[in-house]
């Protein structure tokens, strides 16, 4: 009696010790699995092995978004688009030059709205280097189409166009790009859709059941315009890094423009 006693309890402790086990599998593999969970209707940010947060000042990030560098494609993009704005490709100090006058203006009406600082750079993107009106109708710093222009209150028409007033069109990028994080939430994704439009960009993520900008396929433009910010960003902030080094020095006067 005894003995069939303690086999019973050998037996109870036995699947108590295999029922923990398999729990503890079962949480490390939840830990693992990667999902996409809606939260009010939004939808929160894929996770990835690759994806990691900023862990210093000189890390490659836009907006405290960090590049996941340590991703071959994402690393390959991100040195080809060093390669073509750095001095020895560009060989234009311009760009220096128009960071020093346009960041006083850009940077308190960025911090005025809550934009991330790094939003400062999508001016020397768009139209730093070729200043004027695109082939699509885009004009002025934000490159904005006279149609999203008076949407976000600039005036354009009758021998007036706002978008070449460096402030008024500053604050409605503002509106815009705000606008557009509160859809996406996510600052890299609000640049993207700020180049490509919220609704062909909504169209991508919903087809592709990815909203990880790093790990979609996108257009030409669009899929490098991230990389490009994140370039210029490092090019202003380390000049001599670039081969910049006298990046003070022009040869050619900045175009006036309206800052009023």
């Amino acid at each position: 009696m005894i003995k069939k006693e303690m086999i019973k309890k050998h037996l109870l402790t036995c699947s108590v010790m295999l029922v923990l086990v398999l729990i503890s599998k079962l949480n490390i593999f939840s830990t693992t699995i990667t999902e996409k969970v809606v939260n009010n209707g939004n939808i929160s940010h894929w996770t990835s092995k690759f994806i990691f947060i900023k862990s210093n000042a000189n890390a490659y990030s836009f907006a405290n978004e960090a590049l996941p560098v340590n991703d071959a494609r994402v690393t390959r993009k991100l040195k080809r688009s060093l390669y073509k704005h750095n001095f020895k490709t560009v060989q234009s100090n311009v760009l220096h030059r128009k960071a020093e006058k346009w960041f006083p203006i850009i940077e308190p009406i960025l911090r005025l709205y809550g934009i991330p600082d790094d939003f400062k750079y999508v001016p020397l993107v768009e139209s730093g280097l070729c200043e004027g009106t695109s082939p699509k109708g885009a004009r002025g710093l934000w490159q904005f189409m006279p149609g999203t222009a008076r949407t976000y209150g600039l005036k354009v028409g009758h021998g007036v166009d706002e978008r070449n007033n460096l402030r008024k069109s500053t604050i409605a990028a503002c509106k815009y790009i705000k606008e557009l994080y509160g859809e996406f939430n996510s600052w890299t994704l609000a640049a993207a859709a700020y180049n490509n439009g919220s609704i062909k960009l909504e169209r991508a993520i919903n087809k592709q059941n990815e909203d990880n900008y790093f790990r979609m396929s996108l257009n030409r433009e669009t899929g490098s315009y991230i990389y490009k910010l994140v370039a210029m960003k490092a090019i202003i902030q380390q000049p001599k890094k670039y081969g910049y080094n006298n990046y003070f020095a022009m040869t050619q006067p900045t175009p006036l423009l309206n800052f009023n």
